[in-house]
């Protein structure tokens, strides 16, 4: 029986943890502990909400720990050494793990991460992939070093990404298929352990345990990365005002990259408006619609058609967007024709 310990925060951490302990019969795995973070005030009311990882655990009786720091964290860690640990699993955790934790289990430690490695190494690569404008991304299996996301790739899966596909529904979809690449991963990594002969020995030392690690690699075949990477930084919230001198198509992609994280937002006459979804048109095909409409000369940011029964039309750097999903100041998410109905916006004025 393998013994692991899994760590992870959100609800893409979850779901693998779900796949985990749903097939750890078959795997032949004993999750001895779960990591994640500490709970957190949310909502109006700041009530302390547990992590999904957590709520998770506690409902199967696992043993949950929620550190506030590892690195210098000495009685946490050695909380951990008596668990006699064979594998540690990361999934979305939240927190750079030190050589000194990383070094703790017998056969290494296994990172699910959101992209196809090299690319987008760092903390948002679902979000990055969907504010770029990828077609596709995946998920990669790796064994962890020290370093951001540099460690040897194990398995990888592509994922597609859709036209109007946001932040929020790529991660539901990516968090499945992390969960079913993580579970056929460690099917793969017992399999190794079974030819390398360590599998019945314990209290190996430090250079032991790193001979067998990069035995289990080669057995695999785990694959190396190589320089050419990109990095997907964390999201800052001065990037979600919208500059409607930019692409039609660039403002598309940064409404979907932050559906549902915090949102996109203008402002009309001084108010804050949240935009949550709209689609792009190229000034020709626009002019299909609205062939009255003269196109030239035109500010960016310029409202085109505002009415219920049309939509909003707001003019870009290189085309036209057109409102789906709106927020006005202490208002709910609205469709656009039913914000037009009760909040008027004229015609000819100017989104900051």
């Amino acid at each position: 029986m393998i013994n692991v310990l899994f760590m992870g925060t959100p609800d893409f951490a979850e779901a693998s943890l779900k796949e985990l302990y749903d097939n750890r019969e078959k795997l032949g795995i004993n999750i001895v502990g779960v990591v994640t973070n500490i709970d957190r005030p949310a909502g109006r009311g700041h009530k302390l909400v547990s992590p999904p990882v957590k709520q998770f655990a506690i409902e199967k009786d696992l043993k949950v720990f929620q550190p506030i720091k590892i690195r210098n964290n000495e009685e946490f860690i050695d909380e951990i050494k008596k668990l006699d640990i064979d594998i540690v699993i990361v999934v979305a955790y939240g927190k750079i793990l030190p050589k000194e934790f990383l070094d703790i289990p017998k056969y290494g430690a296994i990172n699910v991460h959101g992209s196809l490695l090299p690319k987008y190494r760092g903390a948002a690569p679902i979000q990055w992939a969907v504010l770029n404008g990828d077609k596709e991304t995946g998920i990669t299996t790796m064994f962890m070093d020290e370093g951001m996301d540099t460690g040897d790739m194990i398995l990888k899966e592509k994922v597609e990404i859709g036209d109007d596909e946001t932040t929020g529904e790529l991660w539901d979809k990516m968090a499945v298929v992390g969960g079913n690449l993580l579970v056929k991963t460690i099917d793969t990594v017992i399999k190794a352990i079974d030819k390398t002969g360590y599998e019945n020995k314990n209290d190996l030392s430090l250079e032991e345990k790193e001979q067998l690690r990069e035995e289990l690699k080669k057995e695999i075949g785990a694959e190396k990365q190589g320089d050419d990477f990109t990095v997907a930084p964390m999201l800052e919230k001065e990037m979600a005002k919208i500059d409607w001198n930019k692409s039609a198509g660039e403002i598309k992609n940064l409404v979907r990259g932050l559906n549902p994280i915090m949102g996109c937002y203008t402002f009309l006459d001084g108010k804050k408006i949240k935009i949550w979804k709209v689609d792009k048109y190229s000034k020709e095909d626009f002019k299909k619609l609205y062939s009255e409409i003269d196109l030239e000369n035109i500010e960016a940011g310029k409202v085109l058609v505002s009415s219920s029964k049309s939509g909003l039309y707001v003019y870009t750097g290189d085309g036209i967007i057109s409102v789906i999903e709106i927020q006005g100041e202490n208002a709910r998410r609205m469709t656009i024709k039913e914000f037009l109905v009760g909040n008027k916006i004229e015609e000819g004025k100017i989104l900051e």
